[in-house]
C-alpha cells in the first residue's frame, strides 16, 4: 500500500549534531502530519517503523532516531549528566521547526518516546493537535514494581536467578540472558521469531548502549540509570490536546503503570489491545494502525 507514496530521508542540524528523519508522505497534504518518537532511551526508530502505514491514509508520518542512536549522531564519550530529558525535548523542538510542522502536528510516542511526548505535551506548545501515547509507564518506580511482579510470574525460579547476577552486576552471564530474553518473549514482543525491524533496534542497543545504560539500565526490567526515579504523574492535568492511551494486554507497560495517563488527562481514551505486549504495532499490526487512524481522524474532524 505504501509503493507509491514518497519517502524522503535527511539529517537536521541539532546545534553541533545531527538528528536523521524520514518523512513517509507529503508534509503539505491536508492531513496533520504524526511524528512518531521511538523507546529506550536508546532504542531506533526501526521497531516502530511499521507505524509508516498510516500513510497510506494520506497523513505524512515522520519517523526520526533521536540522538545518540541510529543514525543520528553516536556520542559513546558523552557524560551520564548529558543524556537528559531536557536534552531529547530540544531535539524534538528542533526537528518539528526544521520540517517547518511546528505549527501544526500530531504525536505518538511508544514506551520512553510515550514519555517524552507526554513531557512534550504538558508544556501545552501551541502547534500539538492530538497526543498518542503507546506502551508507556507514567511513573518509573511504577514500572519497577510492575516489572518485579512480572518477573515474580514466571516459571523455574527465573527471578531469584535475575536477582542473583543483578546482585552481582553479572549482566553477560548467559543464564541471565536466558532469562532476560523468556522474560521479553512474554512482555515485549510475542510475535516468534521477531520481526527483522526489533532484531535491528536491539542489535543497534547492543553495538552502542550508551544511552540506553546510562538512563535506563542494562534490560528493559533492570531500571537503574538516570530516570529511575522519574514520574510525570502530577503534571499530566496540564496535557490540553485530545490523547489516547494505547496499551497490550500482556504489556510489560501495565495497565497499573499507564493508568494515570488515562486518569489524569482530562478526557483521554485507552484502549488495551487484548492479543499484544510491548508492541501491538507488530503483534496486532492491522488493529493497532486502524484504532490510530480512527482516533486522529476523529479527534482532528478529519472525517
Amino acid at each position: 500500500m505504501l509503493d507509491n507514496i514518497r519517502q524522503s530521508e535527511g539529517l537536521c542540524p541539532f546545534g553541533e549534531f545531527e538528528t536523521w528523519y524520514r518523512v513517509t508522505g507529503d508534509l503539505g497534504a491536508g492531513a496533520v502530519p504524526l511524528v512518531i518518537a521511538h523507546g529506550g532511551p536508546g532504542c531506533t526508530h526501526d521497531y516502530v517503523d511499521s507505524y509508516k502505514a498510516i500513510a497510506s491514509t494520506g497523513r505524512a508520518v515522520v519517523h526520526y532516531d533521536q540522538l545518540g542512536n541510529g543514525k543520528s549522531t553516536h556520542l559513546p564519550d558523552a557524560p551520564a549528566d548529558f543524556w537528559t530529558v531536557d536534552l531529547f525535548l530540544s531535539e524534538l523542538d528542533n526537528l518539528l521547526a526544521h520540517l517547518g510542522i511546528k505549527s501544526r502536528y500530531a504525536l505518538l510516542g511508544q514506551s520512553w518516546g510515550g514519555m517524552l511526548s507526554a513531557e512534550h505535551a504538558v508544556r501545552q506548545p501551541p502547534g500539538l493537535q492530538a497526543l498518542i501515547i503507546a506502551n508507556s509507564p507514567s511513573s518509573f518506580p511504577l514500572w519497577v514494581e510492575e516489572a518485579n511482579r512480572l518477573r515474580r510470574e514466571m516459571p523455574n525460579d527465573l527471578h531469584a536467578r535475575l536477582c542473583e547476577f543483578e546482585a552481582s552486576e553479572d549482566y553477560a552471564n548467559p543464564v541471565y540472558q536466558a532469562a532476560t530474553e523468556e522474560f521479553y518473549r512474554r512482555h515485549v514482543c510475542r510475535v516468534s521469531p521477531w520481526p527483522e525491524e526489533v532484531a535491528r533496534t536491539f542489535a543497534a542497543i547492543d553495538a552502542d548502549p550508551t544511552v540506553y545504560h546510562t538512563m535506563n539500565g542494562p534490560t528493559e526490567f533492570h531500571v537503574v540509570g538516570t530516570l529511575k526515579d522519574w514520574s510525570i504523574n502530577d503534571r499530566l492535568h496540564a496535557v490540553s490536546v485530545p490523547t489516547m492511551v494505547l496499551t497490550g494486554r500482556f504489556d510489560e507497560a501495565t495497565e497499573r503503570t499507564a493508568e494515570a495517563y488515562a486518569n489524569n488527562i482530562p478526557d483521554a481514551e485507552w484502549l488495551i489491545l487484548g492479543k499484544s505486549s510491548h508492541m501491538p504495532h507488530i503483534e496486532e499490526h492491522a488493529l493497532c494502525m486502524a484504532v490510530t487512524n480512527d482516533f486522529l481522524k476523529r479527534k482532528l474532524g478529519e472525517y
